[in-house]
């Protein structure tokens, strides 16, 4: 069965960084696109950031954009965010999340994570 497990999540200070991993299995992993959402408690899911299928493409929300990096591997079958200097507004539960297209509405999103606390505090 599909399984996305990520990992790397933790309690660090603003302007700290962090890397997430998520690992996928029970499915075709280079064939999809991959993309990392957050929510913070009492909001909806906020897109992150999205990484092609072969790499080639990224995306990033205006939010990140300059501090995380998302990448994959594809023959670990698993995406990556790197976090750097962190505010305390990054503050949330992360998922990573497949599409077999570029995700442009929720309905996109095809199997989603179970996720990853990120913490950013003094």
């Amino acid at each position: 069965q599909v399984r996305l497990q990520e990992s790397g999540g933790g309690l660090v200070q603003p302007g700290g960084s962090l890397r997430l991993s998520c690992a996928a299995s029970g499915f075709t992993f280079s064939s999809y696109y991959m993309s990392w959402l957050r929510q913070i408690p009492g909001q909806g899911l906020e897109w992150v950031s999205t990484i092609s299928s072969d790499g080639s493409n990224r995306d990033y929300g205006d939010p990140v954009k300059g501090r995380f990096t998302i990448s994959r591997d594809n023959t670990k079958n698993t995406v990556y965010l790197q976090m750097n200097s962190l505010k305390s507004e990054d503050t949330a539960l992360y998922y990573c999340a497949t599409s077999m297209v570029y995700p442009l509405d929720s309905s996109d999103y095809v199997h989603l994570g179970q996720g990853t606390q990120v913490t950013v505090s003094p």
